[in-house]
């Protein structure tokens, strides 16, 4: 229980100072939502839904992506908060393919017979995708590889809503 405790205050840790970063540095350009198809070692294929801030500098190609993800599949529920960093090859507001990676804390529940278990497990993120710019939105299509003790493969789409221009 106390390594769970430490890997959920780093990663709170990591995703605060993303919310907080130096004057000039990262801001706020948009918030997005994602759903999709996953299939998690050891469960059935299953729905998943997440969401996601999007950090950017002014004139550059890289975003900072702290988001959530959750699905619940055979008794299992995997609720995800992770950290990615995404870079983007075409210039803002053309369509682009994309490549990222990150971090993830994973919170598993498994539904037994009498008591419940949980557990916690640290993951890597590996992912790619398409950027389709319509009018002011961006949608995405993305694929992912989530390399943990129960590794995940994800193929998901979804939406970010611009906020200002960094």
């Amino acid at each position: 229980m106390k390594s769970l405790s430490i890997a959920a205050a780093l990663m709170l840790a990591l995703l605060g100072s993303t919310f907080a970063p130096p004057a000039g540095a990262f801001d706020l350009s948009g918030v997005g939502a994602r759903v999709g198809n996953v299939s998690p070692d050891g469960a059935g294929d299953t729905f998943m839904a997440g969401g996601n801030l999007e950090l950017e500098q002014s004139g550059t190609r890289v975003h900072l992506e702290p988001g959530l993800m959750v699905w619940s599949s055979d008794g299992i529920r995997d609720i995800n908060p992770n950290f990615d960093v995404m870079y983007h090859f075409a210039r803002a507001g053309e369509t682009s393919p994309y490549v990222g990676a990150g971090l993830g804390m994973h919170f598993y529940s498994i539904d037994l017979p009498g008591p419940n278990a949980s557990s916690s497990d640290l993951g890597a993120n590996l992912f790619g995708g398409v950027l389709v710019p319509v009018n002011s939105l961006r949608l995405f299509g993305e694929a992912r590889y989530v390399a943990t003790d129960r590794s995940q493969f994800m193929i998901s789409g979804g939406v970010t809503l611009p906020i200002g221009h960094p």
